[in-house]
């Protein structure tokens, strides 16, 4: 998932908080979101990780949206052990921010 910064910030880097099990790592070609490789990874971590950028973003402070592969969505939801396979394949092969909260709204997540 690639995390898309506002003008106002030229950084950010780092955990959003506990429980996640991933954070943001700058690469040469932009922020990313990046597993973490020590401890454990619960299974929803993925996906909340997903959802709070997603709310992130809506804020434009900091972040201003997300592009996040429809087949990352899917796995970070078998992760998490929900079966939403009917919803995956209506979704664009890339979502942004408002998409991602308003797949989250319409499956009731």
């Amino acid at each position: 998932m690639e995390i898309i910064l506002s003008k106002q910030c030229e950084s950010l880097t780092g955990s959003l908080g506990r429980g996640f099990g991933y954070h943001i790592q700058r690469r040469k070609k932009g922020f990313f979101a990046k597993r973490n490789s020590k401890g454990s990874i619960p299974p929803d971590g993925h996906l909340r990780f997903i959802f709070s950028c997603a709310d992130l973003a809506q804020s434009k402070l900091h972040v201003t949206d997300i592009r996040v592969s429809r087949d990352e969505l899917a796995k970070a939801v078998e992760e998490a052990g929900w079966c939403l396979s009917r919803f995956m394949e209506n979704l664009h092969p890339t979502l942004n921010a408002n998409e991602v909260l308003t797949f989250k709204q319409t499956v009731g997540l």
